[in-house]
């Protein structure tokens, strides 16, 4: 008994020193849950922008745990931790990007740089809340505003006055502005202040996000593109590009229990795109497409529980139009299940923002936006990536391909430029264009 009893205690020693190892071990990957759990919020915080924005945790964890699987290994920890965190920030900014809307692409971005260099203690709060408000509350610094200087308004000079009290950084910025005006003035004239050095010392003094800051107080109209540069030189130049529009990426991304949603802009229409790839999918003869509206709803269910047992596609269009019925599609694809359900069934849906929306299928579906990308490079880029264009036969089947394919990229190149001169208006020669490469191009790339 005496032996067995030894045997047990030491066992029991045993057990408590795994046990200390475990935890250990497990304490070790702490900050990469703690920063992890920054991104997550960042997210969640996306829904304020848009009621469309929404993503579950159970998706969130997914593709966290596809990073874990698939970043660079390392032997050392640290190393390994930090591989980790960079392969799933980039891959949370892609898939987010997929269903963002041009317009808040950049935001999102922003929203990652600074809630992570928060998270790291590397900028305050105060800081990120003067950016966005221009120091509402904050007391001014007693600097009177400098005379005949008519360049700097009142409501610059209150801005320049109240980042004193922000952070310690620039708490003698009033005082240099107002003893040296025509040194700040420069800034103000300045066709891009975003690059120009501030005078007096303060560009090597203070951070990248100050001088963000001072040029938020200054010249306000610059500040996006600033922010631009901000985010790429803080988390890299692949941040401020996001992935083009790409249906057989969001197609992977699918089940037969997850819809795929397309959240229309003005003017977008994605029904020609999804029919494309329907056919070189082979279901080109096997995707039943219904327009919902009043009284559409029981049609389309019934296509759906026809689609699910055949293992076909439906496309519902416009769901914004029918709010009444869209609890009844939540229950439906509440029922979906892979036991249930052929695996080759895919529920396609597209649908402006809509409060009415249900959330469920907003957080577990994958969701997509299909609009004109922002800049000549994006625009490029996605010229090149839409059909027939990808398509190697195309690209590479003319018998002069030194001469075809500078010609493709001069269209190309044009279509992007026309594209990107939509935001002037009708100033000058240009009017609003709605022409797509498909259109240019001629239907399936006839006319070479």
């Amino acid at each position: 008994a005496k032996a067995v009893s030894n045997e047990i205690q030491d066992k029991e020693v045993a057990a408590e020193a795994t046990q200390r190892e475990i935890d250990a071990a497990r304490k070790g990957y702490a900050p990469c849950g703690t920063y992890n759990a920054v991104l997550f919020f960042c997210i969640r915080d996306m829904a304020g922008v848009d009621p469309m924005y929404q993503y579950s945790l159970g998706w969130f964890i997914a593709l966290f745990v596809r990073s874990i699987q698939g970043s660079e290994k390392a032997d050392d920890l640290a190393q390994r931790l930090g591989n980790i965190n960079d392969h799933f920030t980039y891959a949370l900014y892609q898939n987010i990007c997929r269903s963002l809307f041009e317009k808040d692409k950049l935001l999102f971005a922003f929203l990652l740089c600074v809630r992570v260099m928060v998270g790291k203690g590397s900028l305050q709060p105060a800081q990120q809340q003067f950016l966005l408000t221009g120091g509402v509350g904050v007391p001014e610094a007693d600097v009177p505003h400098p005379q005949g200087q008519e360049w700097l308004s009142a409501k610059a000079w209150g801005e320049v006055c109240r980042a004193a009290n922000v952070t310690p950084a620039l708490g003698a910025l009033p005082y240099h502005v107002a003893a040296h005006p025509g040194e700040w003035q420069a800034i103000f004239d300045s066709a891009a202040p975003e690059s120009e050095h501030l005078p007096g010392g303060f560009h090597a003094s203070l951070t990248p996000f100050e001088r963000l800051m001072v040029l938020r107080c200054l010249r306000p109209d610059k500040v996006v593109p600033a922010i631009q540069a901000f985010v790429a030189a803080s988390f890299g130049q692949r941040f401020t590009e996001p992935p083009p529009f790409d249906l057989g990426g969001s197609y992977k991304e699918s089940s037969c229990a997850s819809p795929l949603l397309f959240v229309l802009s003005t003017g977008s229409d994605p029904t020609a795109a999804l029919l494309a790839f329907a056919e070189s999918m082979g279901y080109g003869s096997k995707i039943a497409a219904i327009s919902m509206g009043q009284g559409q709803g029981p049609k389309a269910a019934a296509l759906i529980a026809a689609a699910r047992k055949a293992g076909s596609w439906v496309l519902l269009q416009n769901c914004h139009l029918a709010p009444s019925w869209m609890p009844a599609l939540e229950k439906i694809c509440e029922s979906v299940k892979p036991d249930n359900t052929d695996a080759d069934f895919r529920l396609w849906i597209t649908s402006m923002p809509s409060a009415a929306f249900p959330v469920s299928i907003l957080q577990g579906g994958v969701k997509m936006t299909n609009e004109p990308p922002a800049g000549l490079r994006a625009n490029l880029r996605r010229s090149y990536a839409l059909d027939p264009i990808s398509s190697p036969e195309f690209f590479e089947g003319c018998s002069k391909p030194g001469a075809f394919k500078a010609m493709l990229f001069g269209l190309c190149f044009l279509h992007a430029f026309v594209q990107e001169r939509r935001k002037f208006g009708p100033i000058g020669w240009n009017i609003p264009y709605g022409a797509y490469m498909r259109a240019m191009l001629g239907r399936g790339g006839k006319g070479r």
